[in-house]
């Protein structure tokens, strides 16, 4: 019974079927339960809510840090693991979609500098990134719909200039061109995302790629630097 509960409670989140593998033990639902209910519990004690003051479905790991909250703005169940910090400080502020899931430790940042305001972020809804990834999104960035990510993603949305030798690289000002990932992509661990990379739809970024540059709609990349290996579709 409880397993019917929970696939009808999911299916409502996430509007669409959602079936648990029948080899679940018992034990590690009730343990899933547990710590779904603490998350939640912190949601409220948080105060995360809709802008029509209705609380909002997102379940909150332990020591999140949600700073300059006011530019952050949820969907409706998003998963925010243990330790990630959000930042909100930006012109266009973060913006997490429904469903999205963010792994633990992991942080996204509006702004590099007080000296210069960033763009902000926009992730997607069913999107998710894995543990210890890192989102600077002073030159924006922008992830589509349901994209997969792996472990220690990075993204690098602004580049120092270093032309003048004569004057030391910190004090020449960046360049901002923004980072785009396209809706259903897979990216896979360790990937490095410069700026001025765009990923059209459906394109997957194979492990340990440092991109940069545009590349179109369902190409499979990866190296270093990363370049387009084949096309989904051959």
């Amino acid at each position: 019974m409880i397993k019917k509960i929970i696939e009808f409670i999911a299916t409502r989140i996430k509007r669409a079927p959602y079936k648990l593998d029948p080899n679940l033990p018992v034990s590690a639902i009730f343990s899933l339960v547990f710590r779904r209910c603490l998350a939640l519990l912190r949601c409220l004690l948080r105060g995360i809510k809709f802008s029509s003051d209705i609380r909002k479905l997102v379940f909150v790991g332990p020591n999140v840090r949600l700073r300059n909250r006011k530019f952050i703005t949820f969907g409706v169940g998003i998963t925010i693991g243990e330790g990630v910090v959000i930042d909100g400080l930006s012109k266009n502020g973060v913006k997490i979609g429904d469903g999205v899931s963010i792994g633990p430790h992991s942080i996204i940042e509006g702004t590099g500098v007080i000296s210069s305001i960033g763009v902000g972020c926009s992730i997607g809804q069913n999107s998710g990134i894995g543990a210890f990834s890192f989102i600077g999104a002073a030159g924006g960035v922008t992830i589509g719909s349901d994209v997969i990510m792996g472990q220690r993603i990075s993204f690098h949305s602004e580049n120092h200039r270093f032309d003048d030798i004569e004057i030391i690289i910190r004090k020449q000002g960046v360049t901002r061109e923004g980072i785009t990932v396209g809706d259903i992509c897979w990216v896979g661990a360790n990937v490095v995302f410069l700026d001025g990379s765009n990923i059209g739809a459906g394109s997957v970024v194979a492990a340990g790629a440092v991109v940069r540059g545009i590349f179109p709609p369902n190409c499979v990349i990866g190296g270093v630097p990363a370049k387009i290996l084949r096309m989904r579709d051959l």
